[in-house]
């Protein structure tokens, strides 16, 4: 395949996929799947928005995204290669006399035009490092993130078993009855000495539930839904790190013992839950959000 906007757009019709179909089941805009499969890097976005693009359609079409992947960078860096600073032709020889200080004027932007070059080209070399170093780590670190396709049913609460002995420790409890009015449930013609019936009253508590020691293993809940395209950041208690760049529609979720420490692409695009709790909108979208720490730390 030549390009990456080929391999998809054959992708797409060998499916029978038409791009209206497509862009309701990735999100992604309409003509930005055109500027896609056209190979048209001036009508997309950031490469980091543009892969995640590419990873939804692969996703629909059910085809892993490594070779659609490889032919993006490919196109990017042989785009790269082409930027070649060429430098300013010498100027005419002229039998007139040259004033200094028109000299001065055309050597100043002559020098512009050249540095403005050198930071072109700078420029996109540091971007085109940065992208594969963020896939990179996406790719070798998976993280402890949990994606949820569809919510999950609790694990039954074994509660109404212990039902029965409550039963005893209400006949059990009166163990000092006002002598005027005697407990009616009491059997015994006297209530046995304090002593005797603290461990009765102790045998008869419930064990706690799953749910219960549930929450001893894991404090904190992290859960996050995406409704624009967003990168996220995860660290939990293990200092393991999760970094992805999540589709818009998308749930996942994180547990820890300690604080989670966040950072967020597009604040405006997620919206966070901790322990069932919402947590308030993080800002607008394209705000970036750095070392945010859920739950905040008290001293």
């Amino acid at each position: 395949m030549s390009s990456f906007g080929a391999y998809l757009r054959d992708l797409r019709e060998r499916q029978g996929v038409s791009l209206d179909e497509l862009s309701r089941a990735t999100r992604v805009l309409h003509h930005y799947l055109e500027a896609l499969e056209a190979d048209d890097l001036t009508a997309l976005p950031a490469p980091v928005f543009t892969k995640g693009f590419i990873r939804a359609c692969c996703q629909v079409f059910g085809v892993a995204p490594d070779e659609a992947l490889a032919l993006y960078d490919q196109r990017i860096a042989k785009d790269l290669a082409g930027v070649r600073i060429t430098p300013a032709p010498p100027p005419p020889r002229d039998d007139h006399v040259a004033v200094p200080g028109s000299e001065r004027k055309e050597g100043r932007g002559r020098g512009a035009i050249l540095v403005s070059l050198v930071l072109l080209v700078v420029l996109g070399a540091a971007l085109f490092a940065v992208t594969l170093a963020l896939q990179s780590g996406r790719e070798t670190d998976s993280g402890r993130h949990i994606e949820v396709a569809t919510p999950q049913p609790a694990d039954p609460a074994p509660a109404p078993a212990p039902a029965p002995p409550a039963e005893s420790v209400v006949a059990q409890a009166p163990v000092t009855p006002p002598p005027a009015q005697p407990s009616p449930s009491v059997q015994q013609p006297a209530a046995p000495p304090p002593s005797a019936t603290s461990p009765g009253v102790a045998a008869s508590v419930p064990a706690p539930s799953p749910a219960a020691r549930a929450g001893l293993v894991s404090s904190y809940r992290l859960v996050a839904r995406t409704t624009e395209l967003t990168w996220m950041s995860v660290r939990t208690e293990d200092g393991r790190t999760s970094e992805e760049t999540i589709p818009p529609g998308q749930v996942r979720e994180w547990v820890s013992n300690r604080p989670f420490i966040i950072s967020v692409g597009n604040a405006g695009g997620v919206t966070l839950e901790l322990n069932g709790r919402p947590i308030p909108p993080l800002g607008a979208s394209g705000v970036v959000i750095r070392q945010l720490v859920l739950p905040a730390e008290t001293p």
